[in-house]
């Protein structure tokens, strides 16, 4: 079948040839969506074609509309709105489109192509356990992953690890000094929250040390003006840690020593993180995401060194007198970026960039989307240009998924203090609360209690998912747990009734014939209604790649979700009228249901066959 704006677009300027003797090639068709509250599918704007035909946007309307209607069997029928030309397609078109093509398996897919795209997503530190901040972008990564594979790329899901540095120290020096030598199994703690603890614990400690000093420095100072606000004392910590404290000074030597791979400290390095990793390969398998290639920081943190030797021989980067490389950007509106230290070490940018060209030699690929916060949109401004600038084959393939960052109803979440969400007590909450509203139900009471607690998780886990998911990306968020595990409205759960529903119905159908759905010939409004959402999905899938927002799509399973429920409400479907009406009813929900499936699959939601 030919698709309909195809159809329709080269339908209008055959008629604006015939009617205006018009170039047609030379005349900008717009075609978009009808509006909810005016009678049919495609809208013709016709406004731009004034000055061409000299006629008001109204007669230009009335005219090519009946021109279309006596042209194109696809179009029944048309209305006319100030300067839009709405057209109400054929009830044929929309039944040989349901029983031909949106019963396909593959419906939504394109075909594959050779291009590879690189998504980056997570990348925790390995200081703590991952926790809400990183449940968004972990979903939103996954599922811009799905969407590129659903849109026919070749897909690799990476994470750089960032495995090294102080905050890591600060982990092992509370465990070297507190954790009196016991593991996490010794523990009864999941392996990277008995981590984290130790993070915290460093925090507390420090803080213990610092009031301590803070009133010992104010009372020799005899009060001196300012010393007795909060402010100057938040402000002047980072000081008393660098110069003063004495957990400061050992974290500072620890790092030292693990930079210096001194045995001991590497072997204590090691032994956390892999405690670390241990768990956060847990709360991965519970999200329903995996990585085709990990990439550590300590291993990468000295990359982009020989690119910044190649970046001075090529005039794009410039030393300073004392001996640390910058590159000025202000021509591009960004500032002078310092590339390498004083002393020859290395950055976080140096390090991009070498990670960068190291994926690039790994994979090939000329796309790369990084899925972090907009905290850091002016790094990759940044890093982006740098690449540019340098003439890597990659450099204009390049991409900042950039998400805002979500807020407790408390205010912002701060790992070194505990007061974050963590995400294996956040999925372990949404469960609970599935499981509890389950027991005022009993459809499911006919199941062993594994395969009914195996429902409840899906259930639990879509609430979860899509709550995240549905807010667009560039959106800040506030998270209230309470609020996300409401199992009604615009939510996962309403999706998976809906998905539920189109199976509970051809359970019930048996071994239902078909074969009379052809013979099916005028629409109820439902019926057309979820048909037009279903011919909208593979372009949506498409848009919805191409701008790496899964919010899209998510906000496409709702309403095509609500607009099953109305078709359920209003319609009969096994008791309906003739053999052919229950075949083809049978049909779209069949083709509904796949729909609701694959759409919330890019999402990462499982969908339940009972509810």
């Amino acid at each position: 079948m030919q698709q309909l704006p195809d159809l329709l677009t080269a339908g209008v300027r055959s008629g604006l040839q015939t009617l205006y003797q018009l170039d047609a090639d030379a005349v900008d068709v717009t075609l978009q969506s009808t509006r909810k509250e005016f009678a049919g599918e495609f809208t013709v704007v016709t406004f731009p074609l004034t000055r061409l035909a000299r006629k008001k946007p109204e007669e230009i309307g009335q005219e090519l509309g009946e021109y279309l209607k006596g042209q194109l069997d696809e179009v029944a029928d048309f209305n006319v709105i100030k300067g839009f030309l709405n057209l109400v397609i054929a009830d044929r078109y929309w039944i040989d489109f349901l029983l031909q093509q949106a019963q396909e398996e593959n419906f939504g897919r394109a075909p594959r192509t050779e291009e590879r795209v690189v998504v980056e997503f997570s990348s925790p530190n390995t200081n703590k356990p991952l926790h809400l901040g990183h449940v968004r972008n972990i979903l939103l990564g996954w599922s811009t992953s799905q969407l590129l594979d659903a849109a026919g790329y070749d897909v690799k899901r990476v994470q750089i690890i960032n495995d090294r540095g102080i905050a890591i120290c600060k982990s092992m020096l509370a465990w070297q000094r507190y954790g009196e030598g016991k593991t996490p199994t010794q523990a009864g703690m999941k392996p990277d929250h008995f981590v984290g603890k130790f993070y915290v614990r460093f925090e507390e400690e420090f803080q213990k040390e610092y009031t301590a000093w803070q009133e010992e420095q104010f009372t020799k100072s005899g009060g001196k003006e300012g010393m007795g606000s909060k402010a100057y004392w938040k402000e002047y910590q980072n000081t008393y840690f660098n110069e003063y404290s004495e957990l400061g000074r050992a974290a500072k030597e620890m790092l030292r020593a693990w930079e210096e791979g001194e045995p001991d400290v590497v072997a204590l390095w090691k032994k956390m993180n892999g405690w670390v990793y241990e768990g956060f390969e847990e709360t991965y398998r519970r999200l329903g995401v995996s990585f085709d290639k990990l990439y550590y920081e300590s291993d990468t943190y000295l990359l982009g060194k020989d690119m910044a030797e190649a970046g001075l021989e090529k005039g794009v980067f410039y030393k300073k007198e004392d001996g640390s490389v910058f590159v000025d950007l202000t021509d591009a509106k960004l500032d002078q970026k310092a590339i390498l230290r004083s002393d020859g070490t290395s950055l976080y940018i140096t390090q991009d960039l070498g990670t960068a060209r190291l994926r690039y030699d790994d994979f090939g690929a000329k796309r790369m989307v990084y899925t972090v916060g907009d905290e850091q949109n002016y790094h990759f401004q940044v890093l982006f240009e740098i690449l540019r600038r340098l003439g890597e084959p990659y450099a204009d393939g390049l991409y900042h998924l950039s998400y805002g960052m979500v807020d407790l109803p408390t205010g912002k979440m701060k790992s070194r203090e505990g007061t974050v969400v963590d995400a294996d007590d956040l999925m372990d909450e949404v469960i609970q609360e599935a499981y509890n509203s389950s027991l005022e139900r009993d459809a499911t009471s006919e199941l062993s209690e594994d395969e009914r607690r195996e429902i409840i998780r899906k259930i639990g886990m879509a609430a979860l998912k899509f709550q995240i998911i549905k807010v667009g990306p560039q959106k800040r968020m506030i998270f209230d747990p309470k609020e996300s595990v409401d199992l009604q409205g615009q939510t996962g759960p309403y999706v998976q009734n809906a998905y539920v529903r189109t199976r509970a119905v051809w359970r019930k159908a048996g071994t239902p014939q078909l074969g009379a759905a052809a013979d099916y010939s005028e629409l109820e409004p439902t019926e057309r209604e979820l048909i037009s959402q279903l011919y909208a999905y593979p372009g949506l899938v498409q848009d919805a790649a191409a701008n790496y927002d899964p919010s899209v799509v998510a906000m496409y399973c709702y309403e095509l979700a609500k607009a099953l429920h109305k078709f359920w409400h209003d319609v009969s479907i096994l008791n309906a009228d003739t053999p052919a009406a229950v075949a083809f009813r049978l049909s779209l929900c069949r083709a509904v249901g796949n729909v609701l499936k694959h759409g919330m699959g890019l999402l990462g939601i499982e969908m339940p066959e009972r509810m």
